[in-house]
């Protein structure tokens, strides 16, 4: 009968194939072998966003270092749909939230957008990038999108290529977003979501003229930041991602 497989999984930034030696690092080291109580023999799964999740022993491992041996891959690559999801930062904890929820629900870019309203502007993408790596590891990805630079939403609607769809959640109402979805065809897809204080009447009338873009609401009721980057993921997935 073979062997289940290990439940610890730890994101790797080494190429990963069969007979791979790979160190770990200082941090890594030390979860595996202070938190997790492992020693060397110990097995876990790796995964570094390209080659899938292999199957991996510990050769040497302390508090401080530490080396891997790969072998056999147990999972080939898998993206998520060609879906980006645009938000604008709220206070810390929220904004962590919206970002571990598009690695969970599935994105492949988040990419922060600064708008008229947008009352928090610091945004540190490397804790959030490594916020949506804890993320994966535990919820079994083998995936993790990519955490864009903050850009103001004037400028990343100056740059939005042609061929990708936006939905527009817009506070302001719109068509029902799952009626929406379920009659427009396939493509590249991104979602927007405002800040607390909504967009503004400029950014709405904008985002509603680009070519390809759904205005949508989210349902009667007013959904805080967060709520609505979570309600339009899950809606988009279910009618046009990989849930169906």
């Amino acid at each position: 009968m073979p062997q289940p497989l290990p439940k610890i999984r730890l994101h790797l930034d080494a190429a990963l194939s069969e007979g791979a030696e790979v160190s770990l690092s200082r941090d890594q080291a030390n979860y595996l072998g202070a938190v997790m109580r492992l020693g060397p023999g110990a097995r876990l799964l790796v995964f570094n966003g390209r080659d899938g999740e292999w199957l991996a022993e510990a050769v040497t491992l302390t508090k401080r270092a530490g080396q891997l041996t790969l072998f056999e891959r147990t999972r080939p690559p898998a993206p998520p749909p060609d879906l980006w999801l645009l938000f604008a930062p709220v206070k810390k904890a929220r904004t962590d939230f919206i970002v571990e929820k598009a690695c969970e629900l599935g994105c492949r870019r988040v990419l922060p957008v600064l708008t008229e309203l947008t009352n928090s502007e610091r945004v540190n993408t490397e804790r959030l990038q490594a916020h949506m790596v804890e993320a994966a590891e535990q919820c079994g990805l083998v995936w993790v999108p990519e955490m864009a630079e903050p850009i103001k939403l004037t400028a990343a609607l100056d740059d939005w290529p042609p061929e990708r769809r936006l939905l527009f959640c817009n506070e302001r109402g719109g068509v029902p977003a799952a009626e929406a979805l379920s009659t427009a065809e396939p493509s590249p897809w991104a979602i927007i979501t405002g800040p607390e204080g909504g967009f503004s009447e400029a950014e709405a009338a904008r985002l509603a003229g680009l070519p390809g873009a759904l205005s949508v609401s989210l349902g009667p009721r007013i959904l805080r930041a967060d709520t609505a980057a979570v309600a339009a993921l899950t809606l988009w997935q279910a009618i046009h991602g990989d849930w169906r």
